[in-house]
């Protein structure tokens, strides 16, 4: 975590550049400025773990079913929203079905079409996960990758465990100067100051950042071209023992 900031120097870092002399702990300063820009803070990291699938953010949660399960899954305490297409049955080995509509829910309940099914499918309600076949068959392990709304960790965590602010020693695992860079944005703005330049000096940042979070395919002009092959017989396939 080296290259994360305390949120103490987040915040003396955009007061700098927004013309203001540093605090020596923001956090716990009751001038109103500082008050105002640990407020302002919070929003900046709440609504960056919106804006993009940060890999830092990136967790996987599993669920192992009991055929006696009646209720649906809790989710974890720091879900903040599901990565599209990462659940999975494990145990067929098959992409999970869903996520489900209200329609479809009811259609293949009422038609108990769910029973004879191989695949498990999900639907999100009421802040949880559902999963048909219901109850669903022992020993199902489900997966998936979600995004953490966590974007913060106390001094002496080894994982992100806050998502607001609770002391100026707790860091925040965002990009630092993105993280720098929308705080000086919100502060301008919410004092009525010209936000043009800092607005421009952000999102240049937020796209940049965004393009070079994950690595990118190799882009391919040709007919045929498909990206990387899991399996081919040029790359990555032998010549001999096949069904060995």
């Amino acid at each position: 975590m080296a290259r994360y900031l305390p949120v103490n120097d987040i915040i003396n870092r955009a007061a700098v550049e927004a013309g203001l002399l540093p605090s020596s702990d923001p956090v716990t300063d009751t001038d109103e400025t500082y008050i105002q820009m640990v407020g302002l803070l919070n929003s900046c990291g709440q609504e960056l773990c919106e804006l993009n699938d940060w890999p830092v953010l990136v967790r996987t949660y599993e669920i192992n079913t009991l055929d006696t399960d009646t209720e649906p899954y809790e989710l974890p305490d720091d879900f903040n929203y599901l990565i599209d297409q990462t659940g999975w049955d494990r145990t067929n080995k098959v992409a999970m079905g869903g996520p489900l509509s209200a329609q479809d829910w009811t259609y293949l309940g009422g038609r108990d079409l769910s029973s004879q099914t191989i695949y498990a499918s999900f639907r999100q309600v009421e802040g949880k996960m559902d999963l048909l076949p219901q109850p669903p068959p022992n020993g199902l392990r489900i997966t998936f990758e979600y995004i953490s709304r966590n974007w913060l960790m106390e001094q002496g965590e080894q994982t992100p465990n806050r998502d607001t602010i609770g002391a100026g020693s707790d860091t925040c695992i965002l990009d630092p100067l993105l993280s720098i860079k929308f705080l000086k944005l919100k502060f301008l703005s919410a004092k009525g100051f010209d936000i043009t330049m800092a607005a421009l000096e952000f999102d240049t940042l937020l796209a940049s950042r965004i393009g070079k979070s994950t690595g990118a395919p190799i882009l391919n002009a040709s007919r045929g071209g498909r990206g990387f092959q899991y399996l081919s017989t040029y790359g990555n396939t032998g010549n001999t023992n096949y069904g060995g």
